[in-house]
């Protein structure tokens, strides 16, 4: 075996040891009382500091399950493994549908590899009113949500002329990935408001 020599230590860390490490308490005073000094930090969230997506193995996605393709979130319409190559990896070759455009899309990918998977949000809101291509909606604990756009597709003229007639309704909406869009409409059952 061979013998170690001796590490001899910097000057630098001689000074650092014999003043700061000998009293830790007084060490790390210094540090936070430097760190305040420097920088003035405004912490603000407005979630949980839930991700917008998770890893996933490509092997363990499913049809019908979701995905992140050229990063849209899209919902798995088709999805196929092929044989393991000669670089020793199956491919899975997925077909899937944004969710909120309806646009396909398709990758390949070896199966051992991780994917991103969005954190998809269904929410069903009573509709208040329509006012300038916004739905103002009410959420569960009576409070409104009127950050949500008028579909401006089939879907919302749909809920303008339904609205229009004085039906009471509920509207469906999907928040992925930051997003958030109306995505179907129904009519309340009878004596739910």
């Amino acid at each position: 075996m061979k013998a170690r020599t001796p590490r001899v230590a910097s000057p630098a860390w001689r000074f650092v040891k014999k003043n700061f490490l000998s009293n830790s308490n007084f060490f790390l005073a210094f540090l936070v009382s430097k760190m305040s000094e420097d920088h003035d930090h405004t912490f603000e969230s407005t979630d949980a500091g839930a991700s917008l997506t998770y890893p996933m193995q490509c092997s363990a996605l499913r049809k019908n399950g979701h995905v992140v393709i050229k990063g849209h979130p899209c919902k798995i319409v088709d999805m196929s493994t092929s044989k393991t190559g000669k670089h020793g990896h199956a491919k899975v070759n997925l077909v899937a549908i944004d969710i909120f455009t309806g646009k396909k899309y398709e990758d390949v990918s070896p199966s051992t590899h991780n994917m991103d998977v969005p954190n998809v949000r269904r929410e069903e809101f009573m509709l208040i009113n329509v006012d300038d291509g916004q739905l103002s909606l009410m959420k569960e604990d009576g409070t409104t949500k009127d950050d949500v756009d008028l579909p401006d597709n089939d879907l919302g003229k749909q809920i303008q002329e339904m609205f229009e007639e004085g039906k009471e309704l509920i509207v469906t909406v999907v928040s992925a990935m930051g997003e958030e869009h109306a995505l179907s409409v129904k009519e309340a059952p009878k004596g739910s408001a």
